[in-house]
């Protein structure tokens, strides 16, 4: 794919700041247009986005829709019922210190907003944020990801045929057009990555003082403890860990369990993993394939680094690997301390001895830097008993992945997985300003705020 040249990006920025000077994007029912525009464009590049989902991931059409194409419609539908009342100012009280007045928030786009999107999920992880930023009245440069070649066209081909590029554009190419990207002035950079590229992103925008949403990653620790259902615990790691062939960021990453239910889980996995993808995944049309050959090839590597328990085929001509199960683990080993991003899910046996389970647990999650997701299996007491004395951007309890697909709940992470949350009225508020505004009257003036402040014992009460 051709790198877009600096030239055009100079061009279509400084395009993109004049058009939002002119005060065009204001107007909440133009918002709303804006959004039902977007509605139906994607309905109109429905199958070319599936096809090229198909193309570059091997993603199957079913689910390219509910991982991918129905997220965003959802989020669209919902940005342009609501997109009026949103903007809508908010009255709050007013202090006696205040008085007398009305007090409000005014919610304001902040400007120009820098999207820049990983392959895993190239559809949704660029165009939910979109949402976002058309719904809150902001311009929007989007930045796909140049591992998925034909999805990032096939994006760029329907931005073109939607909406102005003096309002929404989209540049492709490498990491240096993601320099010269970020070497620019923006009012909000929208990140979703890895932490070490993320790091270079808060890095550039501190030089412009530009806030920054960053939707990181991370080892996400699934918990198996002995009260769990391992059928069930077993059914919800297995589609968890095999959505995408384990590239997602909220993928469960590795497994704690406890030494009394190892085996059991060992075997209903293995049952599960069939009854998901049959008795050979690689003949299933819904398992996906690594994104490039080096990703297999990372991935492939850590089945050197312990057992295998399950699983363990590979096969470099199609970038396939199997759902594998991996034991015999040291914890600083590579598959134990990488993000994995495949369908290789290391597990690390903890009993009773010495101290409980669940301390042992949290122990070594606290050890480590914060997930962007935390998974619980056994009671849900036990659950939220570990979730109060360990932090992670989100999470289930008896469940895997799940709290994505809530609207009315926070996506984002924590620490050294990402700043920020977005999805319903959170990615409204994400592109805004919240403004307060006092409106004083001007029927009647109190002395005590005037110099020489004769009344400032009846003032101190008063505060």
């Amino acid at each position: 794919m051709t790198n877009t040249a600096d030239s055009t990006i100079d061009a279509i920025v400084a395009k993109q700041r004049e058009f939002f000077k002119s005060g065009a994007t204001l107007d909440p029912k133009w918002r709303k247009a804006r959004l039902q525009d977007f509605l139906k464009a994607i309905e109109k590049w429905e199958k070319p986005l599936a096809d090229a989902l198909w193309e570059d991931l091997h993603k199957s059409y079913k689910e390219a829709y509910i991982t991918e194409i129905g997220l965003v419609k959802g989020e669209i539908s919902k940005a342009a019922r609501e997109v009026c009342r949103w903007s809508r100012k908010q009255s709050r009280p007013t202090s006696i210190g205040c008085m007398p007045a009305r007090s409000y928030v005014v919610s304001e786009p902040l400007g120009c907003s820098l999207i820049i999107s990983p392959w895993n999920y190239p559809v949704q992880l660029l165009l939910n944020p979109l949402v976002g930023a058309i719904a809150a009245g902001c311009t929007a440069v989007l930045k796909p990801s140049p591992y998925v070649p034909k999805v990032s066209q096939t994006i760029e081909e329907m931005v073109k045929d939607t909406f102005q590029e003096d309002y929404i554009a989209v540049v492709q190419g490498n990491r240096e057009v993601n320099k010269k990207l970020l070497s620019c002035r923006w009012d909000l950079i929208f990140f979703t990555g890895s932490p070490s590229l993320g790091r270079e992103v808060m890095a550039a925008a501190s030089r412009n003082l530009t806030p920054v949403v960053l939707e990181l990653g991370g080892k996400s620790p699934c918990i198996v403890d002995k009260s769990a259902d391992i059928r069930l615990a077993a059914r919800r790691c297995a589609w968890g860990k095999t959505l995408n062939s384990g590239q997602t960021c909220i993928a469960p990453d590795y497994i704690l369990i406890h030494k009394d239910v190892k085996d059991a889980f060992v075997k209903a996995f293995a049952q599960q993993v069939e009854l998901l993808h049959g008795k050979d995944p690689k003949q299933d049309e819904h398992y996906v394939r690594m994104v490039s050959d080096r990703a297999f090839e990372r991935v492939a590597g850590y089945l050197r680094e312990g057992t295998v328990l399950y699983g363990g085929q590979t096969d470099a001509a199609q970038r396939y690997i199997a759902p594998t199960l991996l034991g015999d683990l040291a914890p600083d080993s590579k598959v134990m301390t990488e993000e994995i991003f495949g369908p290789v899910f290391p597990l690390i046996e903890m009993d009773d001895e010495g101290e409980p389970f669940a301390e042992k647990v949290r122990e070594f999650i606290i050890s480590r830097e914060k997930p962007l997701a935390f998974y619980y299996f056994g009671k849900e007491s036990e659950g939220w008993k570990l979730i109060e004395r360990t932090s992670s951007g989100g999470g289930c309890i008896n469940d895997t992945i799940m709290h994505i697909a809530n609207p009315h709940l926070p996506f984002g992470g924590v620490g050294n997985s990402g700043m920020g949350a977005y999805h319903g009225r959170l990615s409204f508020e994400v592109f805004s300003h919240s403004r307060a505004i006092v409106a004083s009257s001007t029927h009647f003036d109190l002395p005590f705020k005037y110099m020489p402040y004769r009344l400032f014992g009846l003032t101190k009460k008063l505060l």
